[in-house]
Order: structure tokens, then sequence, then C-alpha cells
């Protein structure tokens, strides 16, 4: 037994020799690296990138490529599967629904700003004029489901059951209705579209403002909790990384708010961008 000892011993230092030495190429290439893929969906947070945050990244060397999307699915996907190096697009609740939903090793870097959803109409001046069976499309996927219903609790027309998980409500948890506002969940994209004929439409901001809408047309804005503020997501193994680092601390900086607070009023902001 010992006769053996040493030969493995020497067998294993030799493999771990060629195991650090096969490994440091791809450790030095992840460590320089200068070229970074960013997706974001239209409108307002493609928008954020290209004014507020490539500049920032140029200026520190890197090269950045901007990919933009048309829906909330692709982006995640994209990343998770190494298209993308990170994403800005998704508020925090639909990012750990979506993770967890399709079991994805991402993790959220850093939060960044969000263009409120709104109430619109082409067919009505304000919620005031809302009739009794109008039609309210607003968005299907789950977590923005729930935020357009308390939107609209939040405006006094309908009422949510007690007891109820406000980041997962539907339809079925309606308590009342008493305008009987027949609901259109739409996919968020297509909501803009919506309103030829639907009487009011609630909207996410980025596909209102992609749209050509304004918040200002808004007939009700949302009060945007922290939770729905947008998230700079990448994969988990990344965070770690300089270009990472970089990449949260360009929406982090001085520059970065004077860019939203002049390109970008009216969004909600996280803590450090106020």
């Amino acid at each position: 037994m010992f006769i053996f000892q040493p030969q493995r011993r020497v067998l294993l230092a030799t493999t771990l020799a060629l195991a650090t030495w096969a490994a440091a190429p791809a450790m030095a290439q992840y460590a320089s690296k200068k070229q970074l893929v960013i997706g974001g969906t239209a409108g307002s947070n493609i928008d954020q990138l290209q004014a507020g945050i490539v500049p920032l990244l140029t200026a520190k060397g890197y090269k950045v490529k901007l990919v933009e999307f048309n829906d909330y699915v692709q982006p995640n996907l994209a990343l998770a599967d190494g298209s993308l190096d990170a994403n800005f697009f998704q508020h925090e609740v639909y990012f750990n629904q979506f993770k967890g939903d399709r079991k994805l090793d991402l993790k959220a870097l850093v939060q960044g700003p969000i263009a409120p959803m709104g109430v619109y109409s082409k067919q009505r001046k304000s919620l005031a004029d809302l009739k009794e069976g109008d039609k309210v499309a607003l968005p299907n996927d789950p977590s923005n489901l729930a935020r357009g219903l308390l939107l609209l609790q939040q405006a006094g027309l309908v009422k949510l059951k007690e007891g109820v998980n406000p980041l997962r409500v539907s339809e079925l948890d309606l308590a009342a209705n008493p305008k009987k506002i027949k609901l259109l969940p739409l996919d968020a994209a297509h909501l803009p579209r919506s309103l030829d004929d639907a009487q009011y439409a609630i909207i996410n901001g980025n596909f209102a403002i992609s749209s050509g809408l304004k918040l200002t047309d808004a007939v009700l804005l949302e009060k945007t909790p922290e939770h729905y503020l947008n998230v700079v997501a990448v994969k988990t193994k990344d965070q770690g990384a300089q270009w990472a680092k970089d990449l949260e601390a360009a929406f982090r900086s001085a520059a970065f708010k004077q860019v939203v607070d002049t390109k970008f009023a009216g969004y909600a902001k996280p803590d450090f961008l106020q």
C-alpha cells in the first residue's frame, strides 16, 4: 500500500498542474473581457442604456453592443444561453418569478430606473369618465397582471380580496368590481395597439414610450414601489467579474444620475439615484 502512495501523489500533483495551466488562459480572458452585449426592451430601457450607460462603459475601454427586444421572455433566455452578458428590462418581481419558473442561474446585479406603469385612453379623458362595462386591457404575465390590478385598486375601481398576495393577484382575486369592468389580459408589447378597441389600457412604461405615448398622456400613473424597479441581470457566475463591477458602477454613478434627471424625468428610481 505504501509503495504506491508516492506515485499517486505525483499523479495528483501533475493533474492539478495541468488543470491550472489549462484554466489560466480562460481566467485571463475572463478578467480582461472588454466586449459586452447587453439586451433591453424597446423604449425607455434601451434608451437609458444608450444615453447613460454605454458612454460610461466606452470611456472605460469597453465595446458595447445593445440588442433590442420586443417581449419579456427572450432577454432572459438569451442571457442564460450566453447570447447576452447582461440585460436591463424587468422589475425584480418578474425577474424572480421568471428565473424560478425556468430554473435559470441568473443574478440581479443592481437596480435602475423604470418608467411607471400607467393607464392610458384614446376614448376617455380621465378615469372619472369610465362607464359601466368599459374594457380595460392590461398585461397578461402574472407579475405585471398583479401590478395592473393593484393600479386599478389604487384608482378605486376594483377591490381585491383581503389577505391575497399583492405580488400574485389575478382576476380571480377581485372582491368587488362595481363598474363591471371587462379585463382584457394581453401581451405587454401589444397593449398600446389595444387603445383602438379598449376604452383604457394599463401599459408598462417602456412599451408606452416606444409606441409614442408620453408619461404625461396617462390618465393615471402608478406610485412605483421599490420591488417594481428595473434590475440589471447577469449570469450568477459573472457577478464578480470586473466588467460586471464596472457595469454596476455605471448605474450608480453621478453621471448616470444626471442623464436620468435630464432625459428621463418622472421615472421611478432607486435611492442611490435620488
